[in-house]
């Protein structure tokens, strides 16, 4: 790790390169080309989405919402889906503000679908927050203001692999403590895939609390080589890392693309659906609903309010059904994996 840190804080344009890749996986950060490529899958090779019993050749999307406890707005839309039955899956990050009020809220539910959203990351410009961990314990996870950095590069580069840890454990037991057991665990930003040794983090954890991570399966060298393009230190050893991973695994990983109108946002969204190939996709979003709050912590605002619509909305229920598109959570991944390892 002291390696990769080393070569990328000394190559401005690696730093560039790194940094503009974390868009893809935004809290608020957004990229018009965040759509991954299809993967070139040979007839042999079952897909995971198969291995988990979902039919042959099928595209199985886990729609995700991102951000839950980030801020009231956030909660707001992530409960109505919810209380709809629209969408069924989303992750809280648990250093922010409105986090907890949203674990409470799922204790009161049947089995939702209710994982950590693991957040070493506070990217806003005012509205910002720190670590759940005592703060002599991650140094390195804290920046000049006393909060968390505010982007991934400033993470890597100063942050050790056991202060990654020790910040992780301390967001899943504070939700656990308050007696509620996440569903998954993921990453915020794309943070815990920026460094091999965050990545190790990620993965022992996941296996030692028996939960499920946003584990993306890198041996399809186009899935590989289409993250590596995009900045990821995707070495063979990662690949292997997550070919040892003994809880189930994505076969791709994308978010719903911008639009300058609701209309063109919905189109982007179905074109990415058609480009995936067979397989578990997850695909994440980031919906609020409207409020002049919302609006000064991100500019933003006005996508994520769309898509605090988007799954609602007849047209794309009617374009799931008609292409056969399948929509699952990671509860439902978990409970068919424990089925087929008895």
């Amino acid at each position: 790790m002291k390696r990769f840190i080393g070569d990328f804080t000394n190559n401005r344009s690696a730093l560039l390169v790194f940094a503009a890749f974390f868009f893809i996986f935004p809290a608020c950060n957004r990229s018009k080309n965040s759509t991954l490529k299809k993967s070139e899958v040979t007839e042999s090779k079952k897909t995971n989405a198969e291995k988990l019993g979902f039919p042959v050749g099928s595209k199985v999307i886990l729609l995700h919402c991102d951000d839950a406890g980030m801020c009231e707005e956030a909660n707001i839309a992530v409960r109505h889906y919810f209380e709809t039955g629209d969408l069924l899956s989303t992750a809280v990050m648990v250093p922010c503000p409105n986090a907890m009020e949203l674990v409470e809220w799922a204790k009161t539910q049947k089995s939702p679908d209710v994982g950590i959203h693991i957040t070493l990351t506070s990217e806003w410009k005012t509205y910002r927050w720190g670590p759940v961990s005592e703060k002599s314990k991650v140094p390195g996870l804290i920046d000049p203001e006393g909060k968390m950095w505010h982007d991934v590069p400033e993470v890597v580069t100063h942050a050790s692999a056991g202060e990654v840890e020790t910040e992780v454990r301390a967001q899943i037991d504070k939700v656990i403590e308050a007696g509620f057991t996440p569903s998954h665990i993921d990453t915020h930003m794309g943070t815990m895939y920026a460094s091999p040794e965050y990545l190790k983090v990620f993965l022992k954890i996941a296996e030692e609390y028996k939960i499920p991570a946003n584990a993306i399966d890198l041996s399809d060298p186009a899935i590989a080589e289409n993250f590596r393009k995009e900045g990821y230190p995707i070495t063979t050893d990662v690949v292997e890392l997550l070919n040892q991973f003994s809880l189930p695994k994505l076969d791709n990983f994308s978010s719903v693309p911008d639009g300058n109108t609701y209309d063109e946002k919905r189109a982007n969204f179905f074109k990415l659906v058609n480009s995936l190939g067979p397989g578990l996709t997850e695909i994440i979003f980031h919906p609020s609903v409207e409020t002049d709050n919302l609006k000064t912590i991100t500019g933003s605002w006005q996508q994520r309010v769309w898509e605090a619509q988007l799954f609602s909305d007849p047209v794309v229920k009617s374009f799931f059904a008609d292409n056969g598109i399948i929509i699952t959570t990671y509860r439902e991944v978990m409970n068919r994996f424990t089925r087929r390892e008895k």
